[in-house]
């Protein structure tokens, strides 16, 4: 089942690019002055995701396979199918 995002809310950024975090986002998400945010962009998509101190194995291994899904998709290697042709070849794994 895919999984739905919790809250939507609209920000904007300032003049010298700074974007602020809603702040029932922060809230649920324990964002304070101060905490390490990791920021990855591709096109039109920001991910930002908050992190300890330290970026957990993890963490890191999202990161590259997000980078690892654009570059597949920009290479070609993605195309669409129909929702029957996927399921035959999900069969097939």
């Amino acid at each position: 089942m895919a999984r739905q995002l919790e809250d939507v809310e609209f920000t904007r950024a300032s003049s010298k690019g700074q974007v602020v975090i809603p702040r029932g986002i922060r809230k649920r998400l324990d964002i304070k002055e101060g905490s390490l945010l990791a920021v990855a962009a591709e096109r039109d998509l920001i991910i930002l995701k908050k992190v300890d101190s330290k970026m957990s194995d993890e963490d890191l291994k999202t990161m590259r396979r997000v980078e690892e899904a654009w570059k597949d998709i920009e290479e070609g290697r993605y195309g669409l199918k129909s929702k029957d042709a996927f399921f035959e070849e999900l069969k097939d794994w």
